[in-house]
């Protein structure tokens, strides 16, 4: 019987990729090199059945941040793409999504998605994702690097599977 697989990812360094098959959640912390990126999705593939149709779910975050530095801006592309390129290689579809996309999508669960909301309040922000992430995959024990892949996950499983 056919499962389906999310992998949803947060690709900042400070990320993490949240493992979806049968409401069932295995979170990872992101990998910092490409080997070991390559080597994690390698195994979160060769754990899958032949079977199982798997999705990876990526934030869309292909731009510097505000005040970034062109040097940590050149990082932070570059590791996406390190992502990306480990996805093609071991044929994984991926699908890319916005942060606003997926915010706005539990937005009404948590309040404004946080463009709209001072930039002083990103933290608390952070943490109502955090504690969605937990009311509904308790499990999984998010953290700040993890809850945001599993929320990519869960969206990943209701609005692109």
């Amino acid at each position: 019987m056919m499962s389906k697989v999310i992998i949803g990812i947060d690709p900042g360094l400070a990320g993490g990729l949240a493992v979806m098959k049968d409401n069932k959640v295995e979170t990872y912390n992101m990998p910092e090199e490409f080997p070991d990126i390559y080597d994690m999705l390698s195994e979160i593939k060769d754990g899958c059945q032949i079977t199982d149709d798997i999705i990876a779910v990526m934030e869309n975050v292909g731009h510097g941040m505000p005040g970034q530095s062109s040097k940590a801006t050149a990082t932070f592309a570059r590791h996406n793409g390190h992502i990306e390129m480990a996805l093609y290689a071991l044929s994984i579809r991926t699908v890319m999504v916005t942060p606003q996309k997926w915010q706005k999508y539990f937005s009404n669960t948590i309040g404004a998605a946080p463009g709209e909301k001072a930039k002083n309040e990103k933290k608390e922000w952070k943490n109502k994702l955090k504690a969605l992430a937990k009311q509904m995959y308790p499990d999984s024990k998010p953290t700040l690097y993890t809850a945001d892949a599993i929320l990519i996950a869960d969206y990943g499983k209701h609005m692109v599977m």
